[in-house]
């Protein structure tokens, strides 16, 4: 590892520290630097600024998460409505994926879900929630085309964005352990499938 890496890379750790003890808006960019054994000068030279620091700690895993989410809204959009719609396995797989995610990088993480006010992440839930309903409103009316009488409940198509979202969220905040994150996820997946079957949909007037 080069000097200049070297650098970087003690910004980041105590940022990560700095970040997770007082949020964003209360770091400390001296506190940052002065425990990284650096000057000030040194954060704007590799970041530019606060949020290209707090970037640094959560972009890589945050891309990682939003690149899951759009491969498997590009796989749903694939799915044939035609016949009985079936939505488990592949739901499984996804949630695990997304929790061994979460789970790998929990600093980021938190920091992202409860310290990152006053950046330019703090709306990120409803970021990723308004991308979740827009997919699922296009897998929605598909599900409805292919049966007849029925048409999206768009309330419910909401709320139910807004809880699966959220669901992740809970889990993470209030779970340390991965495994029984690992485990906890497929009964609440479940229950989400449970409920995107019989409420998304309702009937013609």
């Amino acid at each position: 590892m080069n000097y200049k890496s070297e650098n970087r890379d003690k910004l980041i750790k105590c940022a990560k520290k700095e970040f997770l003890t007082n949020g964003f808006t209360k770091a400390s960019l001296r506190k940052i630097s002065s425990d990284a054994g650096l000057t000030t000068g040194a954060v704007y030279f590799f970041f530019k600024d606060k949020d290209g620091l707090l970037g640094a700690i959560v972009d890589e895993p945050l891309n990682k998460i939003l690149t899951v989410l759009q491969q498997h809204f590009a796989e749903d959009e694939q799915e044939d409505f035609t016949s009985y719609v079936h939505f488990e396995g592949d739901h499984d797989e996804l949630a695990e994926t997304l929790v061994s995610l979460m789970y790998d990088n929990y600093d980021a993480m938190i920091i992202l879900l409860q310290k990152s006010a006053g950046s330019r992440y703090e709306n990120i839930i409803d970021r990723i929630i308004s991308l979740t309903e827009e997919n699922y409103l296009k897998m929605a009316q598909k599900y409805a085309e292919a049966i007849k009488g029925k048409h999206v409940n768009t309330y419910m198509l909401h709320w139910f964005c807004h809880v699966h979202i959220n669901a992740f969220v809970h889990l993470l905040e209030h779970e340390k352990n991965r495994d029984n994150a690992m485990k906890n996820i497929k009964s609440v997946m479940e229950f989400l499938i449970c409920g995107w079957m019989n409420f998304i949909l309702e009937d013609d007037e």
